[in-house]
């Protein structure tokens, strides 16, 4: 003869099971994109809430999504001229620092590029302004890219290394 266990012998079952369902029950949604070619504005606004900033850019315009202070990933939404999403892509990656032009692009190019960043600052032994941007570099490197900005807003260098947020070596005795 079979014995059911009961739920009220093994109180601490219950949980875990209702949070595998909700955690099952989410997957669709995460595999899903988020936002597709074509899709109105209104729709993109619709799913990703409102942006963080709108850049003009030609005749398009581009939706900014940007992090928090400690996020890692940013997105920008294209807009064409009929209100349509072109492409919607997450820009905080090695090739998009890269195609910052050095000695020509301004502030402006910049927040086109890649956005806002993560920490704007002045550093004591240099004299550009700094525009941090904390990222996850190839998807597995906590890295950090600065983009150094003369007094005119022209970018003058363009660095990457370790991001100093999740460097635990300070904590070290």
């Amino acid at each position: 003869m079979r014995r059911l266990i009961s739920l009220h012998r093994l109180p601490f079952l219950a949980p875990l099971l209702a949070a595998a369902a909700l955690s099952l029950s989410g997957c669709a949604s995460l595999l899903a994109p988020p936002v597709a070619a074509g899709d109105s504005e209104e729709q993109v606004v619709t799913r990703l809430g409102p942006p963080t900033a709108v850049y003009p850019d030609g005749n398009t315009r581009l939706l900014e999504y940007a992090p928090g202070p400690f996020g890692q990933y940013a997105y920008m939404a294209r807009i064409g001229p009929d209100g349509r999403l072109l492409s919607y892509e997450q820009v905080w990656t090695i090739q998009k620092f890269q195609s910052i032009k050095i000695d020509q692009a301004t502030k402006n190019d910049v927040l086109r590029i890649v956005g806002r960043p993560t920490e704007v600052m002045r550093y004591a032994r240099i004299p550009y302004e700094a525009w941090n941007y904390g990222f996850k570099e190839s998807g597995v490197w906590n890295s950090q890219m600065t983009v150094y900005f003369d007094d005119n807003g022209i970018v003058r260098k363009v660095e990457n290394g370790p991001d100093p947020r999740y460097d635990d070596s300070r904590m070290r005795f």
